[in-house]
Order: C-alpha cells, then sequence, then structure tokens
C-alpha cells in the first residue's frame, strides 16, 4: 500500500515496502510522469520535415517538464495534470503527423502516444537514518575505515539506493578476444577539461534550432560554438580546443554536488529552473579515444557523422537504450549502468561512454537518432549490413569530496537516475584527420 501526500520536496508516495538496506524503515518513494518516446518511434522522417518535427519533439519534452513541475510543487492534482497534458501532447502529435503526411511519409498509430501515467520511483531521503548512513553508506562501511561516507541526501536529488559501493560490485567487464583480422590500434584527442566554461542546455542533435531543448546542462570539448543553432558549416568554420584540430563536438550531461550551493544557472533554463541544481563539477581529467573492432578493420566514419550513446529518458523508457558506465578508479573492472558508485578514499568517480562502434555504410543520423549506428554483438561482430568504424570511448574522472551526494543532470521528469546518462558526438574531423585515424588503427598503432 502507498498514501499520496504533499510536501515541500513535491509529491511523496510513501509505501509500505522497502528498499534494499531499509528493512527496518518505511521507504519513501516519488511519482514522476511517464509519458511514450514519440522519437523513438519515428523511423522514417523525410529531409523537409525534419526541422519542424524535431521542434514538435522539443515541444513534447517541454510540455512534460512543465507538467512535472506543476506535480512536484503540488500546484495540479495528478488527473486533471495528466488530462491536460494529453491534450497538449495530442495537439502536438497532430502537427507533427500532419508535417509527415504533406511529405508522403505519414505515420499511423501516434495517436496512441498521447497519453501519459504517473510512475513511482525511489525519493529522495533529506534526512538519512543513522546520520550519514543508509542502504550505500553501509555497504561502503563494509569496505572499511577507506570508505567514503554515504551521500548526503538533497530533496530532488537521487535516492539512497542509487548508490552503491563499488567494492560490492563484482567484476563485469569482458572484452572480446582479438582475432586475425582485428584492427588494435587507438587514435587518443586532446581536448581538454571544459576549461573555457561551454556550457548550453541546448542539443543540436535532437533538438536542433530550439533553446533549452535539452533541459539540462551540457559540458562540451572540442568544437567552440556548439549550440542549438549550430550548423555543418558554422561548425566546420569554428575553433576547437582539441590541440590535433579536430572541431568535433563531444557533449554530456554535467555532474553536480547536490551541496545546496548556488551555481551561476539556478535560475536559468536546464538550471535550477528544470531541478538541476547544486554546484557544477568539472572534470578532473577527460580521455577521448578512438578505437578498433576485435574481428575487422575499421572505415572512415563521414563528416558530420552524429551519434547518440545512452539513453537520457531511461528512468521512464526503460534500460533498454541505457548506457551508462560508471564506475571508480583503480575500479573499472566493474560497471554500473543503473546505480551511482560509493568509491573508497583516494579513489575518483569515473564516467564512461562506450559509443556504437557500426555504421550503416548510408546515413550520417536517422530520424530517431540510433538506427544507422549500431553496437557490435558480444564477439565483436557488426550485423549484416552493417561495418565497423572507429569507436569513441569518453571517459571522464571528476574528485568528489567524501561524503557528498552528486547527480547527473536530467530533464526534471527523470529523477536525475545514474541510467540516464549519455553522451553526444558530432564528427567534424576533416576527412584528413579521420584518414589518419583510420590508419593508426588498422595498423596497429598508438597515435596522439
Amino acid at each position: 500500500m502507498s498514501a499520496l501526500v504533499l510536501g515541500g520536496g513535491g509529491v511523496v508516495l510513501v509505501s509500505q515496502g522497502a528498499f534494499a538496506g531499509q528493512d527496518s524503515r518505511t521507504a519513501p518513494v516519488t511519482a514522476t510522469i511517464d509519458c511514450p518516446d514519440v522519437g523513438d518511434k519515428l523511423n522514417n522522417v523525410p529531409d523537409q520535415s525534419r526541422g519542424q518535427v524535431d521542434k514538435n519533439l522539443a515541444q513534447l519534452d517541454t510540455q512534460v517538464a512543465d507538467a512535472y513541475k506543476q506535480l512536484s510543487s503540488g500546484q495540479a492534482k495528478s488527473d486533471a495534470l495528466l488530462g491536460g497534458l494529453k491534450q497538449q501532447r495530442s495537439k502536438t502529435i497532430t502537427a507533427l503527423s500532419d508535417t509527415l503526411g504533406k511529405a508522403g511519409a505519414k505515420p499511423t498509430g501516434l495517436d496512441a502516444l498521447s497519453k501519459c501515467v504517473m510512475k513511482e520511483a525511489a525519493a529522495a531521503d533529506p534526512a538519512p537514518a543513522n546520520g550519514a548512513q543508509g542502504a550505500a553508506a553501509q555497504g561502503a562501511a563494509a569496505q572499511g575505515a577507506a570508505a567514503q561516507a554515504a551521500p548526503q541526501l538533497a530533496k530532488g536529488g537521487p535516492a539512497r539506493s542509487d548508490f552503491v559501493a563499488i567494492g560490492n560490485v563484482k567484476p563485469n567487464v569482458r572484452k572480446p578476444a582479438a582475432g586475425g583480422g582485428a584492427s588494435t590500434g587507438s587514435l587518443a584527442v586532446q581536448c581538454g577539461r571544459n576549461e573555457n566554461n561551454h556550457f548550453n542546455p541546448d542539443n543540436v542533435i535532437v533538438a536542433p534550432g530550439v533553446s533549452n531543448g535539452a533541459h539540462h546542462m551540457h559540458d562540451y570539448v572540442g568544437n567552440k560554438i556548439t549550440d542549438a543553432f549550430s550548423t555543418n558549416n558554422s561548425l566546420a568554420a569554428a575553433g576547437t580546443t582539441c590541440t590535433n584540430g579536430d572541431q568535433s563536438a563531444y557533449y554530456w550531461p554535467v555532474l553536480r554536488l547536490r551541496d545546496g550551493k548556488t551555481e551561476k544557472d539556478a535560475k536559468a533554463p536546464g538550471g535550477g529552473q528544470d531541478a538541476n541544481i547544486g554546484t557544477i563539477l568539472k572534470p578532473k581529467q577527460v580521455t577521448i579515444e578512438f578505437k578498433g573492432s576485435p574481428v575487422s578493420k575499421v572505415t572512415a566514419m563521414p563528416r558530420f557523422m552524429r551519434i547518440i550513446t545512452g539513453d537520457a529518458k531511461a528512468l521512464t523508457n526503460g534500460n533498454g537504450n541505457a548506457n551508462a558506465s560508471w564506475s571508480c578508479t583503480g575500479f573499472e573492472n566493474r560497471q554500473l549502468k543503473d546505480k551511482y558508485p560509493v568509491c573508497p578514499k583516494g579513489s575518483d568517480v569515473v564516467r564512461t561512454f562506450n559509443f556504437q562502434s557500426c555504421w550503416d555504410g548510408k546515413n550520417i543520423d536517422s530520424a530517431n537518432h540510433r538506427t544507422h549506428v549500431a553496437f557490435a554483438d558480444a564477439n565483436g561482430n557488426c550485423k549484416k549490413g552493417f561495418k565497423a568504424i572507429p569507436q569513441l570511448v569518453q571517459r571522464i574522472v571528476y574528485s568528489v569530496p567524501a561524503g557528498s551526494q552528486f547527480a547527473v543532470d536530467s530533464f526534471p521528469e527523470q529523477l536525475h537516475k545514474p541510467a540516464t546518462d549519455h553522451g553526444d558526438f558530432i564528427n567534424v574531423m576533416s576527412n584528413g584527420l579521420m584518414a589518419n585515424a583510420v590508419n593508426c588503427i588498422n595498423g596497429g598503432r598508438a597515435c596522439r
């Protein structure tokens, strides 16, 4: 059984069940809004329709974000809120369908995606029992005196059950053995740690031309001008933070301390207006590397190719497209998809993005930004019709103060869950740089 209560932290359902590590206490859960992902269902969007369709999809995201704000502040009853949201979404989905219809590609069944429901998720506990103790703390304590203290949980932040002591995680990384035709080389690109403070809540891949299309703040390295209004031409004309002249755009959601302190974006879209609060952590280290295939040579990526890895809406979409990899230095043979790591003293938090390494050989993007690329199978093989390309691996390291709670920026209704972590990449390497990368990788050389 659950009881719905309203408080300063928003809508909280107090459940009679319990999360792991909370056997003797009531486990609070929070309500969020779960809407079908319309963009993920679009497999055929003609080029002439893409601009308007992207704007419609961004409008759907804004409608959900606004509804969640009303829900969390107690401004509306859930039934009325969901009814109004359905009407908004239905109107936008109809406009989207009509746009596709004019191009001869009108989809069927999209009207069924207008209805949203409430979803329960583990809630933050602003006052953990036993001081700083909780599920994560108890797990960390098992590592001994060197373990980092438990996260101090803030309203609106992740739940205790979203953290796990890395020492309690079994090694789970398996690398396919390289065969005779493998491409064993690599190319490392030095692009800095966003020392020039390039931040914005845009996503030019998913929501081009829409300010605050991501509803969360992004860190950028590489291309210096990337924002919602970037074009292939503007990206190609821009400067870069990469020492080899690579103009590619590399970006990911910022990581924040949930410390209650006021950041510069505390009252701005993508920041405090979208429930992303606290001090933005600057990476201690950012490593960008392109690797080969364990079974074949790689072919060049086309210039302006877009790749997204992970799913920013994994809380409501499920983990099917989630590709988060959280770990700690010294423990990187243990990767977490749906938990934040509690690292022992002297160990740093690590986010790793392993991008898709197979390409359909034709398209630089796709309607849902997924189907033109794919992951290799467990043995490193690309599926039929796809070819191996250099695999982008981004590794981002953070020094998190002991005892601190942290969370990745997210769409507000995604509740900063670790599984929503994701990375974005636009290849703007010159053809010459890409050819050098392919030659290094296929030639078995480690190039910098």
